[in-house]
């Protein structure tokens, strides 16, 4: 399965998908590196530090599922208990409805609704006012880094209606970046000490968090997208958002890692040392309903043999029956199968339409 990995990196390298990739496949960590850190640049090394981006959502709920384990706090708790500012949300009576037409909200929004996407807040996928009002409040998903604190981004949001009532339809990416705060407020304590705890000690994650130290900058390569003529940077090498120290207070935002610490806390969680069997069987579980999964939630066929679970989408049919896992939105993508082999790659340029042919010809390296 190594050389089956290692032959499909080196054929998307060369075709240009992305200038290098670190990757593994197997129950044990086995990093290899394929191209370079940048068009021209060094050989990519297989201890770089990647920004990970939507790949941080299964780690937050890992950790707010062992909170829920340690017993500070229930899956339905409404999390106006932390949170007043979404103590009293509005909805709107459909997301493309106007947003004077919104009232008051019948129910409250719960841990459960943020870990499955249900919260009422998420990415519009029409051009609606609500689309708009997210826009020119700054609070719409992109891949660029947030660019205000977690105290000035969740007032933003507050401020804006839900596009529907919490649990009655699955909304992608902003439930997490409210979780992140979230997970500070319930123990008094920085979102990452919090991380540090629930997750990255326990696993043996040395190289995961909101920033990469100084001294270690040298090993965050460039982030690029594709353009008209080739590989355009978007991110710096060794420097940006992501080195120390963070700008503002970035609870809400996303983490870096390397493809071994994201293989640890993978394999701490299938072995239970992360969360109980209870829990880490509800996180590869489909937790939407049918009524939730509306076709305009997210791609076309996103629903297509699939759910989502805590923090993960979930293979619900299929030769790939029971598999979980994710993407971040700079070209790195994990899955962990029944039988406890695990998948991660890791390159760091935006998604689009290589970068998904990528993705979609590694969820088949493993048929049956």
């Amino acid at each position: 399965m190594s050389d089956a990995l290692h032959d499909l990196l080196v054929r998307h390298v060369e075709a240009g998908t992305m200038p290098g990739a670190v990757g593994t496949i197997g129950e044990d960590c086995e990093p290899i590196a394929v191209g370079r850190a940048a068009p021209g640049g060094p050989p990519l090394q297989t201890d770089a530090i990647f920004r990970i981006q939507s790949m941080t959502k299964a780690i937050s709920a890992v950790a707010t599922l062992r909170l829920v384990q340690d017993g500070m706090i229930t899956l339905d708790d409404p999390i106006a208990a932390w949170m007043p500012e979404l103590a009293e949300p509005r909805v709107l009576p459909h997301p493309d409805a106007p947003l004077e037409d919104s009232r008051p909200a019948q129910r409250p929004i719960t841990v459960r609704h943020l870990l499955t996407n249900q919260s009422g807040y998420g990415a519009m996928t029409s051009d609606s006012p609500l689309r708009q009002a997210m826009i020119d409040a700054g609070v719409e998903a992109g891949a660029e880094p947030v660019d205000r604190g977690a105290q000035d981004w969740l007032d933003a949001l507050a401020a804006l209606p839900l596009a529907f009532e919490p649990g009655e339809a699955w909304r992608y990416h902003h439930s997490f970046g409210i979780l992140g705060i979230l997970l500070g407020r319930i123990t008094g304590q920085h979102t990452q000490e919090v991380l540090d705890t629930t997750v990255f000690t326990p696993a043996g994650m040395r190289d995961t968090g909101f920033t990469v130290p100084k001294k270690q900058a040298h090993r965050l390569p460039p982030a690029f997208r594709h353009g008209a003529a080739g590989f355009e940077q978007s991110e710096p090498a060794g420097a940006g958002f992501y080195v120390e120290p963070a700008p503002f207070d970035v609870s809400h935002s996303e983490l870096v890692s390397t493809v071994a610490d994201y293989h640890a806390f993978l394999r701490a969680l299938i072995d239970g040392r992360l969360i109980d069997a209870e829990f880490r069987n509800g996180l590869r579980s489909d937790q939407v309903n049918a009524s939730a999964k509306q076709p305009d939630s997210f791609f076309p066929g996103f629903w297509e043999n699939g759910g989502w679970g805590y923090g993960v989408s979930v293979v619900t049919g299929g030769a790939h029956r029971g598999r979980f896992g994710w993407s971040g939105g700079l070209g790195t993508d994990f899955f962990v199968d029944p039988d406890g082999t695990i998948c991660i790659v890791m390159t760091q340029v935006e998604m689009g339409e290589s970068v998904l042919g990528l993705i979609g010809e590694l969820q088949g390296l493993r048929e049956g």
